[in-house]
């Protein structure tokens, strides 16, 4: 316990409370200047998320595919890479598993979705390693790579279904096999019908993994360190692009598992979108809120997810328009992005206490 705690300074602890509050504040003048009260909206808000059984399970649902998009950015960064391509990673994961849980017939449960679930995981790290492959043997800046295979990945995954799943005279595939399907319907049913799977319990283990593998191997150790300095771990005798591919493959794994859990578990098929869904770019906010650290991301996940489904709560009962959720969610982001004010907020705070220290 004390070798999880050290990965958390006090800094990043405090700083990310301070930035939500400050964040949380600014919404509440963004309401009182439209004219909506402050207290009622964040009232209507939680009760929408923890009212029910039904909201809360929903709710948890919602946060499970942004745990996973947030590890992958976080993973990237702490790598020194700006993964901004968890979006397309998502997408290919997502059909993966749809053609796997789709096309193959006749395997027991106990393969078919394990098999549907590594699917997606494997096409999700292969796609990011594309963009890892450009920035180790080419030099070709990620972020571009990334934004366009975020592209190509929508319309691949358009076209796929397309071609060979689509369900006839529908915009959607075909319902993936029964075999395939991680819903946990015991508690599903225990909890008003939410559609809760074994994708949240995976997504708990993968920030644990992350942990461990960062911080307590020695592959992560030479991750960290090609983060922090290439030219060093290359003179360490590192081989930097060999990480910088690895990174990105994790980091996509986590991606595509995303992906593949909201079809496995949630809708068991997959649409034709006309644009991305935004979950890979929501889980860059939750990897910022939790300053890259995996149980940062878990708790950043916990508020995204609680802001966003509870933003419904805000429309129905408060007449609270969904944006100033937004408004909130992209206010704390930048407090703390912008920890100069944060720390300029807390100084007369710490001046205190230092002061009493001495006296």
């Amino acid at each position: 316990m004390n070798n999880v705690l050290k990965v958390f300074t006090k800094d990043s602890f405090i700083l990310p409370v301070v930035a939500i509050i400050m964040g949380l504040i600014l919404g509440a003048i963004v309401m009182l200047i439209g004219g909506y009260n402050p207290i009622e909206a964040y009232s209507a808000l939680f009760t929408r998320v923890y009212g029910d059984s039904y909201n809360f399970g929903e709710a948890i649902r919602e946060m499970t595919p942004l745990v996973l998009t947030g590890l992958a950015f976080a993973f990237a960064a702490r790598a020194g890479l700006f993964n901004i391509g968890g979006e397309g990673q998502f997408l290919v994961g997502m059909t993966a598993a749809t053609v796997v849980g789709v096309q193959l017939h006749g395997l027991p449960a106990y393969i078919h979705a394990p098999l549907a679930v590594i699917a997606g995981a494997v096409f999700g790290g292969l796609w990011a390693s594309i963009a890892g492959y450009l920035k180790a043997v080419r030099g070709v800046n990620e972020v571009i790579t990334c934004i366009m295979l975020n592209w190509i990945g929508l319309y691949l995954a358009n076209l796929v279904i397309n071609r060979w799943v689509l369900m006839p005279g529908e915009n959607r595939s075909k319902e993936i096999q029964e075999s395939a399907s991680i819903s946990i319907t015991w508690l599903s049913e225990m909890m008003g019908n939410a559609r809760l799977h074994w994708g949240t319990l995976i997504a708990i283990l993968a920030a644990v993994f992350f942990y461990i593998f960062m911080w307590k191997t020695k592959q992560g150790y030479e991750l960290r360190s090609v983060g922090f300095n290439q030219d060093a771990s290359k003179y360490a005798g590192m081989n930097v692009n060999r990480n910088v591919v690895k990174a990105m493959f994790i980091s996509g794994v986590f991606a595509g598992l995303a992906g593949a859990f909201e079809v496995l578990g949630v809708f068991h098929y997959q649409t034709v979108m006309a644009g991305s869904p935004g979950t890979g770019f929501d889980g860059i906010a939750v990897s910022l809120i939790g300053m890259n650290n995996p149980f940062g991301v878990l708790l950043g996940s916990v508020l995204f997810g609680t802001l966003t489904y509870g933003s419904a709560g805000m429309s129905f009962e408060a007449d609270v328009p969904p944006e100033i959720i937004r408004i909130v969610i992209g206010s704390i982001i930048f407090f703390i992005a912008a920890q100069g004010i944060v720390r300029w907020v807390l100084k007369p705070f710490y001046a205190k206490r230092k002061k009493e220290k001495v006296l």
